[in-house]
């Protein structure tokens, strides 16, 4: 039968039944020739009067169709209504189609894909609000599906992979007040965190050497961190003298175990979750994100008693000065504020051994065989029931289709992530004190802790609003170095920034430095998204990029703030 551009068909379904009477449809479609390069089409029009969509399958034996007329046929079957279209549609000529208007199984889909990898399944893009009782009832199949204990145990165990790192930069506000490095104290910070990355260069050496247990690697982690933390609480404030000047010496070496710690779970952490299934590696994540979002809640219920005052000297020194620099106390000190950490490396210590011996835990095991270190090898599997498991897992949208980059947009979206971290893990951590400690204790302790929330936040929103395109993320970094010219502008103009003293100026700063950090993280993640599907090793050229610019960030802003002058303390007195 030949289909026009336009045109109208009639069907209608019989049944053996006397209670299934005759219906009729009456579809009114666009033929829209060579839509996905393979010569399927895409129907439009409507059934009945009603708006939905179902997946028109190609039929390798087609029921009997009687052509009345050219736009009519009548097709004598005993299946389903809908069986019946979609073999009618089929044995119009055209081999795969999306039908809106027809009633599909999926009464709630408003519009549907004009194509679907899955020819029997329908492939919904809008649906119709559903009930309470669909949404809870999809809520405790989700549920069913998987161990809650399994999940907060990955949630656990991941907050102890950067709960120290990112609580040694929270507490600065506080710790820059009685360092000797006094506001050079985060460029230090920076560049010992740096020297974490030594640890996936040890643990990839001794993999080569022998092969380890990752557990037993993951425990010495953990015990580390946990020695670390306890450490810092009660000899943060100790120095040494080094080269001719006073050192926070057990700082940096407890700042150096927590880098350690951090900088090792990305090889080490993560792909020991790979053996479970792979729900629970996103739960990890949720986890590694309170890591940042934890210290900072903590810091804001602790404060910084306030900002710096000048009060009258009491000393009986004719050569003192008339005036001292006095800060509040905040609600408790960084003792306390360390061995809340020290207790959070405890339970992600203690989670993670149920995590790797209970037996319950176990059940949840991808099929895979586990070697020593973290060498799996997965059990094949039916590529059909992988494929719709994939499909279901995503919508039944199927294979994404990505754009491979040109030479050109390949290279720029790498030199723009080395720029990216370049000023994210090196310049920016190194001068925010400079930048924000001007306008005052508050000003600096808000900036360090909401912009410390603003990176897990900005990649949660990455995932589920992506921007991939080329000119998306260009506009976005362009539009992220518009608060980064203001960021370091106040922080070369110290100690004198603009509007220093007026509450305008405090809470432009703060939002400055929160949204530039949170389109930072945001960029970064968009770019390493696009890499993914790049195939080939990309992967592995965005983690070397990532490390060699924020080691160039970190150098460089280290030797800026310790070996010029272009940078001045405030002081208030």
């Amino acid at each position: 039968m030949t289909i026009d551009r336009k045109s109208k068909l009639t069907t209608a379904s019989s049944s053996m039944s006397a209670n299934n009477p005759r219906r009729h449809a009456d579809i009114e479609y666009d033929k829209l020739p060579g839509t996905d390069g393979g010569g399927n089409h895409r129907l439009g029009g409507s059934v009945g009067g009603e708006e939905a969509v179902f997946d028109g399958a190609r039929t390798s034996t087609a029921p009997s169709v009687e052509a009345r007329h050219s736009h009519r046929v009548q097709v004598d079957s005993a299946t389903p209504f809908i069986d019946d279209l979609q073999r009618t549609v089929a044995a119009s000529g055209i081999p795969r189609v999306a039908v809106v208007g027809s009633p599909s199984a999926d009464g709630n889909c408003l519009i549907g894909s004009p194509s679907s990898s899955v020819l029997t399944e329908s492939c919904c893009l809008l649906r119709k609000p559903g009930t309470m009782k669909n949404k809870l009832s999809g809520l405790r199949d989700a549920v069913a599906n998987r161990s809650l204990l399994v999940d907060l145990l990955a949630i656990l165990f991941g907050v102890g992979a950067w709960i120290g790192v990112n609580s040694s930069f929270v507490q600065l506000p506080l710790l820059v007040a009685n360092a000797p490095e006094g506001w050079n104290l985060p460029s230090y910070l920076v560049v010992i965190t740096q020297l974490g990355n030594l640890g996936p260069l040890l643990y990839t050496g001794l993999q080569k050497l022998k092969a380890f247990k990752d557990s037993y690697m993951i425990y010495a982690l953990l015990i580390i961190g946990t020695v670390g933390a306890i450490c810092m609480a009660f000899l943060f404030e100790t120095t040494a003298h080094i080269f001719g000047t006073e050192r926070s010496v057990a700082m940096f070496v407890c700042v150096f175990c927590f880098a350690l710690v951090g900088c090792t779970s990305s090889v080490l952490f993560m792909p020991y979750m790979g053996r479970f299934r792979d729900v629970y590696l996103i739960t990890y994540l949720i986890g590694e994100g309170f890591s940042g979002f934890l210290p900072s809640i903590v810091a804001l219920i602790q404060g910084v008693g306030g900002n710096a005052e000048c009060i009258p000297s009491n000393s009986t020194d004719p050569n003192a000065p008339e005036f001292v620099s006095y800060t509040p106390l905040p609600r408790f000190g960084s003792m306390e504020y360390f061995i809340f950490v020290f207790v959070v490396y405890i339970v992600s210590t203690l989670a993670f051994t149920v995590l790797d011996n209970h037996s319950k835990c176990r059940k949840e095991y991808a099929a895979v065989v586990i070697s020593h270190g973290n060498d799996y090898t997965y059990e094949s599997s039916d590529p059909t029931n992988s494929t719709n498991a994939t499909d279901k897992s995503s919508g039944g949208a199927g294979p994404e289709k990505t754009k491979v980059l040109s030479n050109f947009n390949y290279a720029y979206l790498i030199v723009l992530l080395g720029v990216l971290c370049m000023f994210g893990n090196g310049v920016f951590p190194s001068l925010q004190s400079y930048s924000c400690l001007p306008y005052g204790n508050v000003a600096y302790h808000l900036t360090v802790t909401l912009s410390t929330m603003a990176n897990p936040v900005a990649c949660f929103m990455a995932v589920f609003l992506p921007h991939t395109s080329i000119r998306a993320i260009t506009s976005i970094s362009l539009l992220a170095a518009g608060f980064t010219c203001y960021a370091l502008a106040t922080a070369f103009m110290s100690p004198a920034p603009p509007l220093m003293g007026q509450a305008i100026g405090d809470a432009l700063v703060i939002i400055t430095w929160t949204i530039l950090i949170g389109l930072v993280s945001y960029v970064r993640l968009s770019i390493t998204t696009v890499f993914r599907y790049q195939g080939g090793k990309s992967l592995v050229l965005v983690g070397a990029v990532t490390q060699i610019g924020s080691l160039i960030g970190s150098v460089t802003s280290f030797s800026l703030v310790n070996f010029t002058n272009l940078f001045q303390q405030y002081y208030p007195c």
